[in-house]
């Protein structure tokens, strides 16, 4: 376990835990377990879907509903194609990047566990400068050491074994989180950090306030739609990653600026709710707690898309961690940045009465 200047030694075994679980989509249930586990003595009730999305309730009689809202899912691979020869052939579970797979270590999940393989790559010595073939999936394999159809059979692995990273985490230079996964594990740390305060505090709050860990958000945002529609909130706060813009190869035109250290980001967008925003950055003015902005354009590509829209329109806002190299496996944040969105996101709820209107209009 790693010491840390900004989070007590309770906190940071949950996150080195948590971050190390694999939890592929579709297949988050030994990380909802970790999260489960953690937000339960801070919750009055857990309660988890068909899908498995988990939620805790605080107050879960109340009528007015509040939702803080990650996503706990990780990017992965399906084995698409077994070859003749023992080669795995694969195929995207989420928005995996081909760029970085060569030469990395991979585990494919089977019933009695791990497997290790490797996707390999043709050695630089055999490739014919200036034609080289990029990374593309159809082009990538994983060589799991068999040299057959069936030994990988006998392995356990078939047609639909999930594959994923066994990157696991660490602290860079005492300032940066390092791991896979981080986009979106890190929420679900931060949504069940807000619980711990608010219990620990002994806040007392006059509605009810569900920290809800979604599933399946890599493939279209799905577990947030299956939630909503069972928990009907009257508002909801999301938190997720977004690109830390200040590293090369990046038009900051184009993309906007937005840099790890600096503070959350606050993103302004179609779905976002206009007076919950500005409610959440009133907050972090009077509060001192620096934030960032951001603009997106028709869709924020984040669960706040799949609350906003559902249930006749709910009032939904965007509270962003700046992170480094998405959808890789060193995916980095700031420790600070960590806090302040626990603590903007504390304090926010705090803020929010039972029946609370944030309607345009008032006739």
């Amino acid at each position: 376990m790693e010491t840390n200047r900004l989070f007590d030694e309770k906190s940071m075994i949950f996150l080195e835990k948590y971050l190390n679980t694999a939890s592929p989509t579709g297949f988050e249930k030994a990380g909802q377990k970790v999260w489960i586990d953690y937000i339960r003595p801070f919750v009055d009730e857990v309660k988890t879907d068909n899908y498995g999305t988990a939620y805790g309730v605080i107050n879960p009689e109340a009528t007015y509903k509040v939702v803080i809202e990650a996503h706990a899912d990780e990017i992965s691979w399906f084995v698409n194609y077994i070859s003749d020869d023992g080669l795995l052939y694969v195929v995207r579970n989420g928005g995996s990047d081909h760029m970085i797979a060569p030469s990395k270590v991979v585990n494919i999940h089977t019933k009695n566990g791990f497997v290790k393989g490797v996707f390999g790559w043709p050695a630089i010595h055999l490739r014919e400068a200036g034609k080289e073939d990029a990374p593309k999936q159809d082009k990538l394999w994983i060589d799991c050491g068999c040299v057959s159809k069936q030994e990988v059979l006998d392995l356990g692995i078939h047609v639909g074994s999930v594959i994923t990273y066994p990157d696991e985490f660490f602290t860079l230079n005492d300032r940066y989180f390092v791991c896979r996964a981080i986009d979106n594990r890190m929420g679900g740390f931060m949504i069940a950090e807000v619980a711990r305060k608010l219990f620990e505090n002994n806040d007392k709050l006059d509605f009810g306030l569900y920290i809800t860990n979604a599933v399946q958000e890599e493939v279209g945002l799905r577990g947030a739609e299956m939630i909503t529609q069972t928990i009907k909130p009257d508002v909801a706060i999301i938190t997720d990653v977004t690109h830390d813009t200040t590293t090369p190869m990046i038009t900051k035109s184009k993309e906007g600026e937005q840099k790890c250290g600096d503070g959350p980001v606050i993103t302004y967008a179609p779905a976002v709710q206009n007076n919950l925003r500005d409610l959440i950055i009133d907050t972090a003015t009077q509060h001192n707690i620096p934030f960032q902005r951001a603009a997106s354009s028709r869709v924020t590509g984040t669960d706040t898309d799949a609350f906003a829209y559902s249930n006749g329109g709910v009032p939904s806002a965007l509270i962003s961690l700046p992170l480094r190299y998405m959808h890789t496996t060193v995916e980095m944040v700031h420790q600070a940045d960590v806090k302040n969105i626990i603590d903007l996101m504390y304090e926010t709820v705090k803020t929010l009465k039972s029946g609370q209107s944030f309607k345009y209009f008032d006739f």
